[in-house]
């Protein structure tokens, strides 16, 4: 039986379950402590198992569609950050600044991968274009994201990482073991490809680790009492709005730029979506102490928001195939 579309997926339960876990049972001292060495190793692992089943051959090849893929990059790259920037005189109104900080750094992530390719087949689009687009953005959001991060942590006044030393942990905690599943893929590759369960169990496992590490600091720091529900619904309506606008100029902006309907279709799905699975390991990463909480609130509702909009736009783009379809073969049979 098929999950209906406004239903949060099981990925999304088990994150609300995590953050309640958290919030009674928090984890501190010792405990803290190794949980916090597990999920450096689970990203690290992570990392590697996603380069072990990276095929260079299928991203060398879809890298031909350059203009597509420039357009994706820059959206995710450059306009959704400058909407995070543009909209700071209003939000500073609404929420904190730690949870500002939050959005701009939902605004700097890359793309999903899965989710990205498979509303891309749902709505009818241009899945090869879709699979190198997503790709493209999760191998260089290893290299944008912290320099992003660090370039606009600076010009918000907070204090964090320097941009060196957040590449440096980027480089040896998550590029490094990239790299290596990359070199490892000749003899892995396979089995990688044939248990793919194990992929997607180090993928859950490592984002439920470490949300239930950061939340539990920032539960002990009194998370709850500076983020009241009132706030809470302050970031899911800034996420909604922030949505609203990259759907609204990918799809606006490809048809500007004259791309075909499967084209705008890829551009719309891989330019307005963000990655939980990339931007909860980067967190851990970038950000020190309680302040990973409050950063990864708003990447979490953005996360359920653009799951449910874009399986109802890819439902919609894809009726509207099967239309044009039908409607071609009822004017064929009466010629």
């Amino acid at each position: 039986m098929a999950r209906p579309r406004f239903l949060p997926d099981n990925m999304t339960l088990l994150l609300i379950a995590v953050v309640a876990t958290a919030s009674v049972f928090p984890c501190t001292g010792g405990v803290a402590e190794a949980f916090d060495w597990l999920t450096t190793f689970m990203i690290g692992l992570l990392f590697f198992m996603h380069g072990a089943k990276l095929s260079r051959e299928a991203v060398v090849a879809g890298f031909t569609h350059w203009k597509l893929h420039v357009t994706v990059l820059l959206c995710t790259f450059a306009v959704f950050p400058l909407i995070g920037l543009a909209l700071k005189p209003v939000l500073s109104y609404f929420i904190t600044p730690e949870l500002y900080l939050g959005l701009l750094f939902l605004c700097v992530l890359p793309s999903t991968v899965q989710s990205s390719i498979a509303f891309t087949s749902v709505a009818r689009g241009n899945v090869p274009a879709a699979i190198c687009a997503a790709s493209a953005s999760n191998l260089l959001g290893i290299f944008l994201t912290p320099l992003l991060v660090g370039v606009l942590v600076v010009a918000h006044g907070g204090a964090g990482h320097s941009s060196l030393d957040s590449i440096l942990k980027i480089v040896y905690q998550l590029l490094l073991p990239f790299v290596a599943g990359q070199i490892a893929r000749p003899w892995i590759g396979r089995w990688i490809e044939r248990n793919k369960s194990w992929l997607k169990f180090v993928d859950q496992s490592s984002i439920l680790l470490v949300v239930y590490v950061a939340f539990s600091e920032a539960v002990v720091q009194g998370l709850w009492h500076q983020v009241p529900a009132t706030m809470l619904v302050s970031v899911l309506v800034i996420n909604a709005v922030l949505l609203a606008l990259i759907m609204f100029i990918t799809t606006w902006g490809s048809r500007r730029m004259g791309f075909n309907k499967e084209d705008e279709i890829t551009i719309v799905f891989c330019g307005s979506k963000k990655s939980l699975a990339s931007g909860v390991p980067m967190a851990k990463v970038l950000f020190a102490g309680g302040a990973i909480g409050m950063v990864l609130l708003p990447v979490m509702l953005f996360h359920q928001l653009q799951l449910m909009v874009c399986a109802v736009l890819a439902q919609r783009y894809g009726a509207r195939r099967e239309e044009a379809q039908a409607a071609v073969a009822t004017e064929s049979a009466g010629d």
